[in-house]
């Protein structure tokens, strides 16, 4: 039977398209990305390029390599030969190199995060110039932006010293640099975010500004430009704040991890492992686009790319079995969304949160694993009413994949994911745990390709021994053992038949890394305003202030306000921005109020991933569109219904934090234990209720008043008062007995 073929023009993320545009400009573009990556993974393995082999330092061979490469080009001229390509490709890896060697490969953190962020404009500015420019002008303009975005970057770089010197003094040049810094991320960003962000960064960098001519309590002592700018653009506030030292370090390491994941068949798998699964099941397709997305959620935190990736395949199938356009989109859009909170990889704020709140990574992910698994549980349910409302079957048994033969071929690709878990769960920190798991992905697929042209068994085997056993010396001899062993196999698959072939998709996955990487890396720059107006004034406290009032009253009340300010500013942000405006002004407000700190933060982080499913803006859904070929809106607002069970979660996790795994006073050992299990338990079964009475079906149609009792029940099971409980269980086991007699007694009717 065909299936639709979805035309995907743009990325919803950035309103881009694939690749990275026509002509030299394109290829050079395309090396600029590559060379990103490779700085970055320079960086953060810490490779010690000033290390020293009989006298001679690495970086002394890379700048002998590149001479050598140099000549071969000039050689290639001289004979008439291409030589275009080679020096579009020589030219930013060069650059790269001189970088890295100014600081023997331990690039200082601030030097870190401007060259990062230098490098992110550039690249972004190269993609605004070919795919968003429509005359010479806007090109030249954008190429212009890019540039000098870059050389910012390089002002830190060239004079870094200096500016250590005088810290907290700045020159006109500093100024000069520092005005041009914001306002080119400013631009960018709105190009290619819309201008959501920068207006609200925007009235933030106002604020501090103008804000001392506002009325008390909102106004301020005053800061004049040369402060504002000096706190904005230099230090570790401002533009290069935490979010920015995340995003140079775990966030594009762990984007590197899921687009070699990507290239090696990762997709594919968890794509025959769901429909083996699930496909037969009834709403089989949809069920499958619930797993798999969960499954593609460990390797990969952007909502956006996951419904783009694996909505391609599943949106079409849950059209040609009978699901609604709208709805088959809905799934798509829930299930992907909740890839931001499903371990081990998470989306980039569970990095962020982190180093915000001082815990280790492998805290957060503690936390986020109940809820995940409660979410996805809710959405399975979800298709599972619908199709069960709508008489819909699963696929054939004969169309379907073996999953556990797909699990047989490729079982090796679940090794870097299976290591990384257990190095986050044994206290490594997330920068060595990604930089592990990306290096044993990179030496799966290098040496998958040499295997293959090895025809013995025994020799096959023998080859992944020794890999392994060379790999494993990289935890006592450190990462130059693993920098051997890569470029090892690089020179092996150019010499061995189809080898050149799995190179270019090393090569291609790291430029496409880097690409993946502006959106999250220009959001988490360009928030840094926000964070930075808040150390600067306090702001935040005058929100806190009013919120802390409110809830001495009720917590309920103020967690709702919460989510509110949470789902508002998600419509026009992203989640990583929304996160941390919304951690910053919120979070402490909730934490005064008795609410844990992880627990506090993960509940604005949860909503801040329901406010792509929200109508207006809903970018998930309207990524969702043009595959399902239905208007964005529709789907919003089925993605919510589906996801409505799902908003209970936080709620609960408030009043009762065994919900995500965190220490409860005065209660522990087998005790903490039966009281987690407990909240588990009530979780369940209330978002089961919610599902039924959103969806309107259990084991038949539910009439008007049983869905008001399963709402009811639900809402009770969720409130933490006196005897709430114990009025939910009863009114659930009242619906459930009654449906069941109806259902029977509607059964019978006919017979």
């Amino acid at each position: 039977m065909p299936t639709e073929s979805p035309e995907i023009l743009v990325d919803p993320e950035h309103g881009l398209p694939p690749g990275f545009g026509e002509g030299w400009t394109g290829r050079l573009l395309f090396w600029i990305a590559l060379a990103f990556s490779l700085f970055q993974i320079a960086t953060a393995f810490n490779v010690p390029l000033d290390h020293r082999f009989s006298g001679v330092t690495i970086i002394d061979l890379l700048r002998v390599t590149m001479a050598l490469w140099l000549v071969w080009i000039v050689a290639q001229a001289a004979r008439s030969r291409p030589y275009a390509e080679m020096v579009l490709a020589w030219l930013p890896i060069f650059v790269v190199v001189e970088l890295l060697a100014r600081f023997g490969g331990s690039v200082p953190n601030q030097i870190l995060r401007a060259l990062h962020v230098g490098m992110l404009c550039l690249v972004a500015g190269g993609l605004l110039a070919q795919h968003k420019s429509h005359s010479t002008a806007a090109r030249t303009f954008a190429w212009v932006l890019a540039g000098l975005g870059f050389l910012v970057g390089l002002y830190h770089w060239a004079f870094y010293q200096d500016l250590v010197a005088r810290a907290g003094e700045v020159t006109e040049a500093d100024l000069v640099v520092g005005i041009a810094a914001i306002a080119i991320l400013f631009v960018i960003c709105w190009r290619f975010m819309g201008p959501a962000l920068p207006i609200v960064s925007g009235l933030f960098l106002a604020y501090c500004l103008l804000g001392n001519y506002l009325p008390a309590p909102l106004n301020h002592r005053g800061y004049s430009l040369d402060q504002v700018i000096e706190h904005m653009s230099f230090g570790t506030e401002g533009i290069y704040a935490t979010p920015t030292g995340v995003s140079a370090t775990f966030i594009f390491l762990f984007i590197l991890f899921g687009s070699f994941l990507e290239r090696a068949g990762m997709i594919q798998l968890f794509t025959d492992i769901a429909m083996g699964l699930f496909g037969g099941a009834r709403g089989g397709p949809a069920k499958v686009a619930v797993f798999s997305s969960a499954l593609m959620g460990t390797i990969s935190g952007s909502g956006v790319a996951n419904v783009v990736s694996t909505g391609q395949f599943t949106i079409p199938l849950m059209k040609r079995f009978g699901y609604r356009a709208a709805f088959a989109g809905g799934v798509e859009a829930t299930a992907s969304m909740g890839g931001q909170i499903m371990p081990p990889v998470m989306g980039a704020v569970a990095f962020i949160m982190a180093e915000t709140i001082d815990v280790p990574y492998a805290a957060v992910v503690q936390a986020a694993i109940v809820p995940a698994i409660l979410y996805y549980a809710a959405a399975f349910l979800a298709v599972h009413l619908e199709a069960g409302k709508r008489g819909l079957v699963g696929l054939p048994r004969a169309e379907l994949p073996s999953a556990g033969k797909a699990l047989a071929a490729k079982w090796h690709l679940i090794l870097p994911l299976a290591v990384l878990v257990y190095l986050l769960f044994a206290g490594y920190t997330p920068l060595f745990s990604g930089s592990v798991g990306l290096a044993l992905t990179v030496v799966l697929i290098l040496g998958g390709s040499i295997s293959l042209g090895i025809g013995a068994v025994a020799l096959r085997v023998l080859l992944w021994v020794a890999l392994g056993l060379l790999c494993a010396f990289f935890f006592w001899y450190g990462i130059l053992v693993i920098v051997g062993i890569v470029v090892g196999l690089i020179l092996a698959n150019l010499a061995t038949k189809g080898g050149a072939e799995t190179v270019a998709a090393c090569r291609d996955a790291l430029a496409d890394g880097a690409r993946q990487a502006i959106p999250v890396g220009i959001a988490c720059a360009v928030v840094g305003i926000v964070i930075g107006t808040m150390t600067l004034t306090g702001i935040g406290t005058i929100f806190g202030n009013a919120v802390v009032a409110v809830g001495q009253h009720s917590l309920f009340l103020a967690l709702v306000l919460t989510m509110i300010v949470s789902l508002i500013l998600g419509m026009g942000i992203p989640t990583i921005p929304n996160y941390i405006i919304t951690s910053s002004i919120a979070a402490p407000i909730l934490l005064k109020l008795g609410v844990p700190l992880i627990v506090s933060h993960m509940f604005v982080f949860y909503f801040g991933i329901m406010a792509d499913l929200t109508p207006p803006v809903a970018l998930a859904a309207f990524a969702a569109a043009p595959i399902a070929k239905e208007s964005g809106f529709k789907i919003a607002f089925q993605a919510v219904k589906i996801a409505m069970a799902g908003f209970v979660i936080p709620f609960m996790a408030v009043y009762d934090p065994a919900l995500m795994l965190q220490p409860v006073q005065g209660v522990t050992g087998f005790a903490y234990a039966m009281g987690a299990a407990y909240i588990i338990g009530k979780a369940l079964l209330a978002i089961c209720l919610w599902g039924a009475a959103t969806i309107g079906f259990m084991k038949r149609d539910m009439a008007v008043w049983e869905r008001l009792l399963a709402a009811a029940a639900a809402g009770s099971l969720v409130l933490a008062l006196p005897l709430t409980d114990e009025i939910g269980f009863a009114l659930a086991a009242l619906l459930i007995g009654l449906h069941l007699w109806r259902a029977k007694s509607a059964a019978a009717a006919p017979a």
